[in-house]
């Protein structure tokens, strides 16, 4: 085990190494709870690992010897805890990091990410996607390519995500309703190959965006501590849901799971892309707030962004509040639902959502207690969703969970630099 610690006698190297031996099996669960902020000390470390403080100590060393996370010295602990303090841990600021992906019906964007979910550096996001998912995820590619050769950083992996259902195991878009792709695009191999020719390092992921949402609020936004999270957002166009149980993400057999926009919500509402009626995907989306506050949409700004604008500057208007209120009676419809269904602990609510959330609380969590069993009697929590590109940190968790599970193994294959940069 490397390290920056005073020369061992060969007896005390020893006895280090045999401490890591019986620990490496707590490599990947010690990073995950310093990746997820649950162990900022050692000694929570220690506690959380169920093993003995030197083997966390050996276990930490060995993670900031990869180059992973930041064993600080000075001693820190928290809030009316006993003892000696302990040293603090955190993610590595200068750390490997993954290519980051996201496409939607208003463009797409490419990032750096490193562990604790921290985006590291983005590239300018482009307004319009080609009817070619190949063009498209060629050029996320290649402006992920440049930030990690204007960077320097070592990559471990990529992932995007797409406001799509990916069915697994072949990675095809089933229904990009809202992109003028093929339904049943091979957007993981169209990735994968892109990955490849930039010279990137690593696996390649994709997967549905609001999954990938869901997960990274799990472990670094508003869902964090949730045993079972329901995560219901809009995107650019249309709803889509997610649900996290036991700190997993729920897919289903094949990974369509939770396809929640398709809930009818207005039996005599807007003829559904699916052919059905009255969808929550058609009735409480961006299009559909406009439509309902009478405001055609503009080709300016996203869809999403002019629903938002229009709550937060002309709530008072009562056109527009009259179509909000209908949105949310619509949602916590929808919501209610899910609630009698799923049973979740939390609920929280991204995109527009989170935005009709925030202007009138009260009456979404009214409607969705007085529709659903469990609401009445459970109070489930509703929240809005909290991370900054979530969808974008989700694509980022999906590329660093190799890392989380082996940080040993997944590392030792990979270049020292990605040849990208």
């Amino acid at each position: 085990m490397s390290g920056k610690a005073h020369p061992r006698t060969a007896g005390e190297g020893t006895t280090s190494r045999a401490r890591l031996d019986r620990g490496r099996g707590a490599l990947g669960p010690a990073l995950e709870l310093v990746h997820t902020g649950r162990a900022p000390t050692r000694a929570v470390l220690t506690a959380e690992l169920g093993v003995t403080r030197a083997t966390a100590g050996a276990v930490a060393a060995e993670l900031e010897a990869l180059g992973l996370i930041r064993v600080d010295a000075r001693p820190g602990a928290a809030a009316g805890s006993q003892g000696r303090p302990s040293h603090r841990l955190a993610v590595a600021e200068d750390g490997p990091v993954v290519l980051a992906a996201q496409v939607h019906a208003d463009g797409f964007r490419a990032a750096l990410v490193g562990l604790g979910g921290r985006i590291v550096a983005t590239a300018p996001g482009c307004e319009a996607v080609d009817a070619d998912p190949a063009k498209v995820l060629g050029s996320v590619v290649e402006a992920g390519a440049a930030l990690l050769h204007s960077t320097g950083r070592r990559c471990v992996g990529a992932g995007l995500a797409v406001p799509s259902a990916v069915a697994e195991p072949d990675g095809l878009a089933l229904n990009p309703l809202h992109l003028a792709w093929p339904v049943g695009a091979p957007v993981r191999r169209i990735f994968t190959e892109c990955v490849r020719a930039a010279g990137i390092a690593g696996p390649a992921f994709t997967g549905n965006d609001v999954n990938l949402a869901a997960l990274a609020e799990h472990r670094h936004g508003a869902g964090r501590g949730a045993r079972d999270l329901l995560c219901v957002a809009t995107g650019h166009r249309g709803v889509g849901g997610a649900l996290v149980l036991d700190g997993r993400l729920h897919t289903g057999s094949s990974g369509l799971a939770l396809e929640v926009g398709h809930l009818t919500v207005q039996p005599e509402g807007r003829p559904c892309h699916c052919g059905s009626r009255g969808c929550l995907d058609v009735e409480a989306d961006p299009l559909a707030l406009l439509t309902a506050a009478g405001r055609a949409p503009g080709p300016e700004v996203s869809l999403l962004q002019q629903a938002n604008d229009l709550i937060r500057t002309r709530y008072a208007d009562p056109t527009v509040r009259t179509a909000v209120e209908a949105l949310i009676d619509r949602l916590g419809l929808g919501l209610a639902g899910l609630v009698n269904i799923l049973n979740p602990d939390r609920i929280i609510l991204g995109g527009l959502h989170g935005t009709l959330l925030d202007a009138d609380p009260e009456r979404l969590r009214a409607v969705v207690a007085d529709r659903s069993l469990w609401g009445q009697s459970g109070g489930v929590p509703i929240l809005a969703c909290s991370l900054d590109h979530n969808s974008l940190v989700g694509a980022a968790e999906l590329a660093w969970q190799p890392v989380l599970d082996d940080p040993l193994g997944a590392l030792a294959v990979l270049p020292q630099r990605s040849s990208a940069t």
